[in-house]
């Protein structure tokens, strides 16, 4: 019986000396304690941020990219996680930059549909910027050519998302409108007997 519990005491120390030794290891894998606080590097020229990143053992991802009209091409738009955040060394940092270049959008089949439904599919392509141009035609607001820098787009053409598009609309044929009648015709007396 005494053999049992030695036994027993010798698993018992076993298994803290193992526990022991797997939270020492444990903590060097984890590096617990080496922490790094996240630079701010929101406004800051991409190829800048990335040097600041690296020098602080952080790797820079960029995540994503938006065009902006009012923020300079390859700038930092947006930091995750944000500046100031305790994290391990080696961490990735995702980055959202402002593009270089701004957005392209395909154009689909824009003629022979009316000015209203084709003024809509722009819209939803991002593309605000839409002048009319009227054109001689039969039809009345059917959209008969979609151009861009005065060059004519075929249907699949790339643009960019901001760009001016100029739709060219049919007119419509002009109704004519009948003089009125004339007021020189003799009137007529009606003679109330025949009644």
């Amino acid at each position: 019986m005494r053999t049992i519990f030695i036994n027993i005491g010798l698993m018992i120390v076993a298994a803290l000396v193992i526990g022991w030794l797997s939270m020492l290891w444990l903590d060097s894998w984890t590096r617990h304690g080496d922490t790094i606080s996240v630079p701010a590097v929101r406004t800051l020229a991409y190829n800048k941020a990335m040097d600041i990143l690296n020098a602080e053992g952080l790797k820079g991802i960029v995540a994503d990219s938006v065009y902006d009209n009012h923020t300079a091409p390859g700038s930092v738009i947006e930091q995750n996680p944000k500046a100031g955040t305790i994290v391990k060394e080696g961490r990735e940092v995702f980055l959202t930059i402002h593009a270089f270049s701004p957005k392209m959008v395909t154009l689909p089949s824009l003629t022979d549909i009316s000015l209203r439904q084709a003024r809509s599919i722009l819209e939803g392509l991002d593309i605000k910027n839409i002048v009319e141009r009227r054109v001689p035609s039969e039809f009345k607001d059917l959209v008969l050519a979609v151009r861009y820098k005065g060059a004519r787009l075929q249907a699949g053409a790339r643009v960019p998302a901001g760009a001016r598009i100029e739709l060219e609309v049919g007119e419509g044929v002009q109704e004519l409108i009948p003089d009125s009648v004339s007021a020189d015709t003799d009137a007529v007396e009606i003679n109330p007997d025949l009644f």
